[in-house]
């Protein structure tokens, strides 16, 4: 009996061993295939200026935005080419799953049901809320029972989703796949309000003066900021990418990313 248990726990060792020796193997090589091929692939939604918008730039429709830079610097980092593959928001998740990207850089936030599939970075800049609404409604509106009864939009998938249906349970959630789609929508009087990141409204109210920011909005918890999402595994490439963001946020650099997307505004387009 003895020497059966003693079998046992070395087979069981072996196992173990054989199972950490496959897992770290599978991590380089997803650094090395990414270096190996040349470029890094990238997944975004480029709707959510600043984080990632198109934009004309010198007559040409471009990727631009905070989130772009970022991934740029990642890419510098590993010395490869940036390959951007845009998508609609709900499916820059699901992009690393498939293998149609290496990375997810999207406005996107760290959650603890989203960990249980994708490995995250740290986080690389604390979300804030903002609700948008017409100018007219947002001078009546006092607080956010107002909302009570209406119409509120948010990007299907994001954050703000779970924000509204938790915040605001007596309100009428809308889910729409893209951010320009759901202030389209706003602007028509298809919803009375549209809930998303202070950054991305002060883009919407550069280029929409009839516009504007409710005198509220809604809480956001201490886990809510973004970050990285990569494919489950990802040990080496993800402490890459985490020493790109201590980098950045140390020298203040993503703050000034977010400054330069906003210039870039004026110059969106659908």
């Amino acid at each position: 009996m003895n020497t059966k248990k003693l079998l046992l726990s070395l087979l069981t060792v072996t196992l173990l061993l054989v199972l950490a020796s496959c897992t770290h193997a599978k991590t380089i090589n997803q650094q090395d295939s990414i270096k190996k091929a040349g470029k890094l692939v990238v997944a975004v939604s480029p709707d959510y200026a600043p984080f990632e918008f198109k934009a004309l730039i010198n007559g040409k429709d471009t990727i631009v935005g905070a989130d772009v830079q970022l991934a740029q610097a990642i890419a510098d980092e590993l010395g490869v080419k940036l390959e951007l593959s845009p998508m609609s928001f709900d499916n820059v998740l699901s992009s690393l799953q498939t293998g149609k990207a290496d990375m997810a850089i999207s406005g996107l936030s760290y959650t603890k049901e989203r960990a249980k599939v994708y490995d995250f970075s740290t986080p690389y800049y604390e979300t804030e809320n903002a609700i948008l609404m017409k100018a007219a409604d947002a001078k009546s509106a006092k607080d956010i029972t107002s909302l009570n009864g209406k119409k509120v939009a948010t990007q299907k998938g994001s954050i703000e989703e779970g924000l509204v249906k938790a915040q605001l349970p007596k309100a009428n959630l809308i889910s729409l796949t893209a951010m320009g789609e759901a202030i389209n929508e706003l602007k028509s009087g298809q919803v009375y309000a549209v809930d998303l990141e202070a950054p991305v409204a002060a883009g919407f109210l550069a280029q929409n003066k009839d516009l504007a920011l409710a005198p509220f909005h809604l809480k956001t918890g201490e886990g809510d900021a973004k970050a990285v999402a990569l494919p489950k595994g990802s040990g080496a490439l993800t402490k890459t990418v985490n020493k790109v963001i201590s980098r950045l946020v140390k020298e203040g650099k993503y703050k000034e990313f977010i400054k330069e997307a906003a210039s870039l505004t004026g110059n969106a387009v659908d």
